[in-house]
């Protein structure tokens, strides 16, 4: 008898790696004595490292990069040998992220991905990978990636033909682009769980801006300069592309300044992890994440779980920190089982997740046979 554990994080209490541990910890107090497949999943956000480093048995390997406000920072990376292919994972929430700046700290129109782009650069140089994976989210910036070209090589000049600093309040008056010293970078596909445009009501900016700190006038800002950026390098087709908005504007600049390819974040693990063939052989499915709400059911990781179960025809339990009646009643899991329910108060749960965690599994799961 197997059973599949194939868990997101629980964000802010417990990784991917470390959700799924505990479950299956509560799976052996349970009496479960067969097989548990531990699979740890994820989108593109914190965590996608992690995750895509244990599927793909890869090496943790650090850097220094650049904060956000350019702040030098020790950041974390993966580099995996699959056959005769070297890839390289990494997420943008490590050197870019919006854990990296305080409250008070916050300035958008000064923030780079500056950081994102030195870590390309070195899977690219010094790692020498075949390909490239990158995780998407969590992101501190709203600049379209203009850091990030910047780090690879992309210069951003003036009317003057001086080369301008990559955040957006310095690049208000750009005026061409030069590719031309951009470092050659192998394939690198992008994982994106966000269909917004660069631009407009459903854009970057009006999205993601306000939790960055951009009140309106710094969001009429970034906006126009977001507009030149697009004019200047003649990318108004990529803007439009559902996913060009991500992580303020990473999308689009991954794809018109280093020829990135976006796809699902959930599909993509779930090819490099072989989460079908895992699934299929799999008598009873274990999936969760922190919140289990109305976006999980947009297609993040424990719906697309969800989802492959039924179409294989197995049984699929959920564990959350909180489960919203909307994820409840979506249909999608057989059993929706959280933390929020033992009545705890959420500092309290997210402290001692693991251990709930544990103890809810094996309270709950009712084991195949």
């Amino acid at each position: 008898m197997r059973v599949l554990v194939a868990c997101d994080k629980f964000k802010g209490s417990l990784s991917a790696v470390e959700a799924a541990a505990a479950i299956a910890a509560g799976l052996r107090d349970a009496g479960f004595v067969g097989e548990i497949d531990l699979c740890p999943i994820a989108d593109g956000g914190e965590g996608f490292t992690e995750a895509m480093r244990a599927a793909l048995g890869g090496e943790e390997r650090s850097c220094q990069a650049h904060d956000p406000l350019g702040r030098p920072v020790a950041c974390r990376y993966a580099v995996a040998q699959r056959g005769s292919e070297r890839i390289g994972v990494l997420e943008m929430a490590e050197a870019s992220g919006f854990w990296r700046v305080g409250a008070a700290e916050r300035d958008v129109l000064r923030a780079s991905s500056f950081g994102t782009g030195e870590i390309l650069r070195r899977l690219a140089e010094v790692d020498q990978v075949d390909r490239i994976l990158l995780g998407l989210g969590g992101s501190a910036t709203n600049d379209g990636g203009a850091g990030m070209a910047a780090a690879l090589g992309v210069e951003f000049r003036g009317a003057q033909a001086g080369v301008l600093e990559p955040w957006p309040l310095a690049l208000e008056e750009l005026a061409a682009i030069d590719l031309s010293r951009r470092i050659v970078l192998p394939p690198i596909v992008v994982a994106c769980d966000v269909d917004n445009p660069l631009m407009g009501a459903r854009g970057a900016t009006a999205v993601f801006g306000p939790q960055k700190g951009a009140g309106p006038e710094e969001q009429r800002r970034l906006e126009a300069y977001l507009e030149r950026l697009i004019e200047v390098s003649g990318a108004g087709e990529t803007a439009r592309v559902a996913g060009a908005g991500a992580a303020g504007g990473m999308g689009f600049g991954l794809m018109a300044f280093a020829a990135a390819r976006l796809v699902s974040g959930f599909d993509l693990v779930a090819e490099a992890v072989g989460l079908r063939e895992r699934v299929a052989a799999a008598d009873l499915v274990l999936t969760g994440e922190g919140s289990l709400d109305g976006q999980t059911l947009s297609g993040k990781g424990p719906a697309g779980v969800a989802r492959l179960a039924a179409e294989l025809g197995k049984r699929v339990v959920a564990y959350a920190g909180v489960a919203t009646a909307e994820a409840r009643e979506a249909g999608i899991f057989d059993q929706c089982h959280d933390l929020a329910s033992l009545g705890l108060g959420l500092e309290e749960s997210m402290a001692r997740a693991g251990g709930l965690l544990r103890a809810r599994v094996a309270a709950t799961v009712r084991l195949p046979g």
